[in-house]
């Protein structure tokens, strides 16, 4: 490890670096986008009437992929995403090629979502660029065979088959993984789900990260009992001497889960506030650059506070900024002011890059869009930044 200075000029109000890729088209561009999800009536409105002009053939395709598509995804296809991966890594920005279509329920579905994570495996053992793969376990099963499996349900027969194919199919990918020595991101669900997934990325962490970590779960640290989780998965990763890889966000589904609890009379899993959250989240920071040697880190977050926090402690610490057991990372089209200051920095960082054809895409986009409404601050903080640089501009003319 090497000795790095406390980052002291770190700082992410820096716009000039933050938007140095973009051109003032892409700005203004920006801007309305945010200005738009900034409006939740549009943002509730907008998934039904954009899916009902697509279905009835009204040609709004061309539109959306100029807008909301080109913004927040890399391409329809892994070869239409080389311009936006380049752009990224040019200015030390790594790319996750973020299959994107959701909501497929058959066999054909889930096998085509097979092959399409491993031909991102394959552009990620060819491009420095991309130093991940990620697949969404529901890509590769029904949701509700993994509800089942989850509840300790018996399953039948064939639902034994299928799960099995499931399996399979989740092997194939952290196999090919390993043996390029690529990275491999286990997303999260919904908490329903979610312990059958931590199994099923336990045995696959426990199969290939033997020597370092190639296969990461992840944890959602909105919820009250995901830090304890983390604690005793790399106590269970001690005994049975392999690498821990943990992505640590902090939860994607905060409205639906509390929700199904209330609905259901179920204790809420959700953290009771924001300081909740973050006492966490920032407590899994520590607790993994305590266990280092036996991690990999993947920190997903738009959360200022915390990316700080792991930067000053890396240096602290003495620790490479370039070691490739910590990553920092961003959605493509938000929280650029993190993401490119840190990698000016010397940090790691990577960006989800969504792909898929348009209008398969569209829920994912509508999702993250609502998503980011239900974050305190993020949007207005978003447009701040873009007014910022727009001022720079202007005045340096």
């Amino acid at each position: 490890m090497i000795e790095n200075s406390e980052p002291k000029t770190l700082s992410f109000d820096n716009t000039e670096i933050a938007f140095k890729s973009k051109s003032d088209k892409d700005l203004e561009r920006a801007y309305w986008l945010f200005k738009i999800i900034a409006n939740n009536f549009l943002t509730k409105v907008g998934p039904s009437m954009t899916n009902f002009a697509l279905n009835i053939g009204l040609p709004i395709q061309g539109i959306i992929r100029k807008t909301i598509f080109k913004h927040f995804c890399g391409g329809e296809t892994i070869a239409g995403c080389e311009a936006a991966i380049n752009e990224l890594g040019e200015n030390g920005v790594g790319t996750i090629l973020d299959y994107s279509v959701e909501g497929e329920e058959t066999e054909s579905a889930f096998d085509a979502c097979c092959e399409e994570v491993l031909r991102t495996v394959v552009a990620a053992s060819k491009n420095k660029y991309i130093p991940f793969s990620v697949f969404k376990p529901t890509g590769l099963g029904r949701f509700e065979l993994f509800e089942k499996v989850n509840a300790k349900e018996t399953l039948t027969e064939a639902e034994q088959g299928e799960y099995q194919r499931m399996l399979d199919r989740t092997d194939r990918i952290c196999k090919a993984c390993h043996a390029a020595g690529v990275k491999v991101l286990v997303d999260a669900e919904h908490s329903w789900i979610q312990d059958a997934i931590d199994d099923i990325a336990r045995e696959m962490m426990e199969k290939y990260n033997m020597e370092k970590p190639i296969v990461y779960n992840t944890y959602q640290l909105y919820r009250s009992d995901k830090l304890a989780s983390l604690k005793a998965d790399f106590e269970y990763a001690k005994v049975r001497g392999f690498h821990m890889g943990a992505k640590i966000v902090r939860g994607a589904y905060m409205e639906i889960e509390r929700a199904r609890a209330a609905q259901k009379g179920y204790s809420d899993p959700i953290q009771p506030n924001k300081e909740a959250s973050d006492r966490d989240y920032n407590e899994a920071i520590e607790f993994i650059l305590d266990h280092l040697d036996n991690f990999g880190l993947m920190a997903g977050t738009h959360n200022e506070d915390s990316s700080m926090l792991l930067a000053k402690e890396i240096d602290r610490r003495g620790i490479d900024r370039s070691t490739d057991r910590i990553f920092f990372a961003q959605l493509l089209g938000m929280s650029d002011n993190l993401s490119f200051n840190l990698a000016a920095h010397g940090y790691n960082v990577a960006k989800y890059m969504p792909y898929g054809p348009v209008k398969a895409v569209m829920p994912y986009l509508f999702r993250r869009a609502q998503e980011n409404t239900s974050v305190a601050g993020a949007t207005g903080r978003e447009l701040g930044l873009l007014i910022k640089e727009k001022q720079r501009r202007k005045a340096s003319r």
